[in-house]
């Protein structure tokens, strides 16, 4: 089966600074108490998690060929503050690297002014045809 290198990767200097980012209203479903990670009802972790994913792959949005996608393979996460139930936080994702196939991110979740969360992760670019069944 053909790999990454078998197509065009982006030009890592058009990549390098590249920004994207999601919005979200904390709802129940997104707690602590809803996906199990703990027992109050603010907003969890690995919804975070996910949220500076999703942020990372709009950075990404358009810049790769159709055939191919990324996957996540690390995320390193502060998660500073709880965001209450109706608080609006924003998450943003920043290319700081471009090495090969890996593309490493700067990630911040902010509430308004307030720093909700900050780390750092990376995603590997791959055919899509890898995980068609």
């Amino acid at each position: 089966m053909s790999n990454a290198s078998s197509t065009t990767l982006p030009d890592p200097a058009a990549l390098v600074g590249t920004t994207g980012s999601v919005e979200l209203t904390v709802a129940t479903g997104d707690t602590a108490i809803a996906l199990g990670s703990g027992d109050v009802e603010v907003l969890a972790t690995p919804r975070v998690v996910a949220l500076a994913e999703e942020a990372a792959c709009a950075a990404l949005a358009g810049s790769l060929d159709p055939q191919m996608t990324t996957v996540g393979v690390r995320v390193e996460l502060d998660h500073i503050q709880a965001s209450q139930v109706g608080s609006i936080v924003v998450a943003t994702a920043t290319v700081t690297a471009v090495e090969g196939r890996k593309v490493d991110f700067a990630l911040s979740v902010m509430e308004e002014e307030a720093e909700v969360a900050r780390g750092s992760h990376r995603r590997v670019i791959a055919r899509r045809e890898v995980f068609a069944t």
